[in-house]
């Protein structure tokens, strides 16, 4: 949603944050990689070291840099369609990589489970109906999208340290919004399917 309602906004504040990485000669997709191993980093770290506080300021930063290569590739003329490709499916690995972690450390499997399908349905959703019919990228500004999750997990892990529920909520703080996440990403992915069912059936009446 907000990715969707505010994309220029964001693009301007990517495109000033990347100018350096662009005159270095680094490449959109070594930006993207670079995102990748950032995340692997900090989810090994947090498997050694568990640290909510410090895993959410780490998968924020690293989701910052991730966030640089469509910048990069404005900046330096270089956007192609295998490196949208590319970041799109690089996109969902991270989210699976933190969302197994938080997994095996929490032994929350059936929640991960619920969070994990319903941040790919989302994602499938949409992408499945460029399949059929050219749609217009940024003219899908649903519910809980990448973005918003992303923020959501960091600042779920980033508060559980300073923030204790009563028991009658679950006592944890970071499974409670999880489980608020869960639901949201299902509804979202709805939310798009509703949207690419009118998209559909409107190109076949023309």
């Amino acid at each position: 949603m907000l990715d969707g309602l505010w994309k220029d906004k964001i693009d301007r504040t990517w495109d000033r944050l990347a100018q350096p990485l662009a005159r270095a000669g680094i490449s959109p997709n070594q930006v993207t990689t670079i995102g990748l191993l950032l995340v692997a980093a900090n989810c090994g770290l947090y498997l050694l070291h568990p640290n909510d506080l410090l895993f959410g300021v780490g998968l924020a930063i690293s989701f910052a840099c991730d966030s640089l290569d469509g910048a990069v590739a404005r900046a330096q003329g270089s956007a192609s369609k295998f490196g949208g490709y590319f970041d799109a499916v690089i996109d969902r690995y991270q989210e699976i990589l933190v969302s197994f972690v938080l997994g095996w450390m929490n032994g929350w499997w059936v929640l991960i489970f619920f969070v994990t399908t319903g941040s790919l349905l989302t994602s499938y959703n949409k992408a499945r109906t460029a399949v059929e019919i050219p749609i217009d990228n940024a003219a899908w500004p649903d519910m809980i999208e990448r973005l918003e999750r992303i923020v959501v997990v960091c600042g779920a892990l980033i508060l559980n340290s300073f923030i204790a529920l009563p028991a009658w909520l679950g006592g944890n703080f970071l499974h409670a919004v999880l489980v608020i996440l869960a639901v949201l990403t299902h509804l979202t992915a709805l939310q798009r399917f509703a949207r690419a069912r009118a998209l559909l059936l409107r190109e076949r009446e023309h």
